[in-house]
């Protein structure tokens, strides 16, 4: 289902079946969202629990074939998304993940609130401070009594099930995120790879994510560029 065949508005997510409980959520308009990765619709969306302003950006085809729509949520991270930063490779995980999108259909949730793992900005900078005394990131956000993973996927599942994705595949490297939306009752048919090559400055990075996380990664430099782009996406 594209973005403009769901119902606006929101309601309270159903505890049964062993799920856990949703957050209501509040949908928006829908409105049309030019960009360089090609033309999506968007639209936001407010957890009424916490005040989170989250972002749904659609592609406005069906995916081929009738096939489970692709599904990226991307946990907001303002270094790597807006500044590029090469700590950590968040910002090319959403570049290749919008053109995956406008190529094969679905829809990126932009999920606000969640910096460094749901512990905030400030604490991130913290850590970063900690990674650069020899922490890893799991025992930065430990040094810091903070939790190593603090996201909360409820308003996520409760948009996905708003907008009619009962079933996706999920781009994602992540297992977690697999595990927590079944809870929720969201099913991931299939798990869609989004590593981009490592770098220098994130391999330490991403190996921790792999070894102490579970994430799912071969950490090999030529794994696939961003679709239908030969260059680096932040590079001048």
């Amino acid at each position: 289902m594209t973005a403009s065949g769901h119902q606006n508005g929101h309601h309270h997510g159903a505890a049964g079946n062993g799920h856990v409980a949703h957050h209501p959520v509040s949908g928006g308009p829908i409105v049309q969202l030019p960009t360089a990765f090609g033309e999506f619709v968007t639209q936001a969306w407010t957890d009424l629990v916490t005040g989170a302003e989250h972002l749904a950006v659609s592609s406005p085809n069906p995916p081929q074939d009738g096939i489970a729509p692709l599904v990226r949520l991307h946990s907001e991270c303002l270094t790597g998304d807006v500044f590029g930063s090469y700590r950590c490779d968040c910002g090319e995980q959403l570049a290749y993940a919008l053109e995956m999108i406008n190529e094969f259909g679905g829809t990126l949730l932009y999920l606000r609130g969640q910096e460094g793992r749901g512990i905030g900005l400030a604490n991130k900078i913290k850590a970063y401070a900690l990674q650069e005394a020899g922490f890893d990131t799991v025992e930065a956000n430990e040094q810091l009594g903070l939790p190593v993973d603090a996201r909360c996927y409820k308003a996520a599942a409760q948009i996905l099930a708003e907008m009619g994705l009962h079933e996706i595949r999920l781009l994602s490297n992540n297992p977690d995120k697999q595990n927590r939306l079944a809870k929720a009752g969201v099913k991931v048919v299939e798990m869609v790879p989004t590593e981009v090559p490592s770098r220098d400055q994130n391999i330490r990075y991403l190996q921790t994510k792999k070894d102490r996380m579970e994430h799912r990664l071969t950490l090999d430099t030529h794994v696939a560029t961003v679709p239908g782009s030969g260059a680096d996406p932040y590079d001048d």
